[in-house]
Parts: C-alpha cells; structure tokens; sequence
C-alpha cells in the first residue's frame, strides 16, 4: 500500500495525477505550492514525451523527493489517454483517492483540501467554476461563453445535475474507478471530462462541486483547439440518444410495444 496523506473526507493515500506536455516551467512551481498545501500527497506527472524536455525535470524531482512520481509515454496521445494511464497506475498500487490536476497552474493546490473534504459525503468531487463561489480570472469573454455553452448544453442533453461537467480538477474514490469500464473510455480534452462524469453519475455514484478560482496559465500555450471542441459535441449527442433509448427501453410501454 502506498504511503498518502490522511484528509478529513478521505481513506489513506491520495494521489495527484497530473498529465505533461510541454510544461517544463510550471511543474517545479506547481509541485511546491502542492506540498505546501498537502505535505503528504503524492503525485504522478504523466508525461507525453515533452520536446521541451518536461519529463526531465520531472524525473529530477521524482528523484530529491520519493513522493513525486513519473509516467513516461512515448506518444503525445492526449489528456484522456493520460489520464487514463495514470489511473490505471493509481489503481494498481491502492491509492484511495485520485486527483485530476493541470500542471499550468490554472487549478489551486490551495484549493484541494476544500475538494477532499467534500469526498465525506460524495464519491466524485469536482472543482467548479460554475457554482456560487467560482470564479474565472484572465479567460476571455468569447472563451467563457464557449465554456459556459458546452457545459450548458452538456448537462441539458445528458440530464447530470452538475454545472462544470467539463471542469478538470476533480477528486475520485478509487471505488468509481476501479467499478467503471476504463477501457471504453476513448474521448478526450473537454469531452474526456463530460465522459467520466456522465458514468460517474450513471453508476450511481455521488457528484459534488466545490466553487473554485479558475486562473488562465501564465506560462506555455492552450492544448485547447477546435477538434477537441467538436468533438465533444459529437459524442455528447451521441450519449444523449444511448440514454434516450434506454429510457425508453425501460418504459412499460414501450416493452409491450417492442415485444409484439
């Protein structure tokens, strides 16, 4: 079992995952204000083969400090492939709780003990920028619209009663993890985030949001682009149709009609 730090709404260990690309400048950062704020913790930088040479550096932390840890991947294969990779990883060696981080800098560590307190009544817990109490700093209008509309549309067409279902900074009870079918799972960027979640909720587990401050990255460029964007919309309408058709499935109704 691995070693953790012990937090009011969590089982002992926890673990921050945070996938790589290009972000050599902000992960040393980023890792200091996260011990700082959970001493204990452990992460695990997933990187995808950073050119920059991010991976490096990481692998120079992991090795002044055994709560830091590395995953190297060869192929530059997205957030969800990432993600995925990490929990697997997590999973494995019996981690209690998986946190979803970005390494620019936009979501807190100050912030994630607020997130794993929530996790006392709740099995997923999001940070969310969409409830009272979140906030957005440094995000253009035209960006906040964009993300304000695909959550939006989002909740509407999958009917979760959650506000940031695309939000990044999140903690999870390994018990959802381990319950949920990794494998099927292929989307990515926004769309990897509305996947989990629209499962999450779907399997019967509890959903929480937790207002955060949600900060534009100072250092390093966006992976946000318009392929990831469409495909969200995409596959969200796809989803949307599946749980109609099991709604229906699940009618009366339209049992005696489909059994004629």
């Amino acid at each position: 079992m691995a070693e953790g730090t012990r937090h009011r709404g969590t089982t002992d260990p926890v673990l921050v995952i945070i996938p790589t690309y290009n972000e050599r400048d902000n992960l040393t950062p980023l890792l200091k204000r996260l011990h700082t704020a959970l001493p204990e913790a452990h992460a695990l930088v997933v990187d995808d083969g950073s050119p920059d040479g991010t991976g490096e550096v990481a692998d120079k932390l992991a090795g002044d400090d055994d709560r830091v840890h590395v995953l190297h991947r060869t192929d530059k294969a997205g957030l969800g492939a990432a993600y995925i990779a990490g929990f697997r990883w997590a999973l494995d060696r019996g981690y209690a709780t998986l946190v979803e981080m970005d390494a620019d800098g936009s979501h807190a560590p100050e912030d994630l003990p607020r997130l794993l307190d929530a996790l006392t009544d709740a099995d997923l817990v999001i940070g969310s920028r969409y409830v009272p109490g979140g906030a957005l700093v440094n995000w253009p209008r035209k960006r906040q619209a964009l993300s304000r509309l695909a959550n939006l549309y989002s909740r509407l067409a999958l009917g979760v009663r959650v506000h940031d279902i695309t939000a990044g900074f999140r903690a999870y009870r390994h018990r959802v993890l381990d319950t949920l079918a990794l494998d099927e799972i292929a989307s990515q960027g926004y769309c990897f985030q509305i996947d989990l979640t629209w499962r999450t909720a779907e399997a019967g587990f509890r959903v929480l949001e937790v207002p955060i401050t949600f900060t534009e990255r100072e250092l390093g460029e966006s992976k946000m682009n318009g392929a990831i964007i469409g495909e969200a919309l995409i596959k969200v309408a796809q989803w949307a149709c599946t749980r109609r058709r099991a709604q229906l499935r699940r009618n009366p109704t339209v049992r005696r009609l489909l059994r004629r």
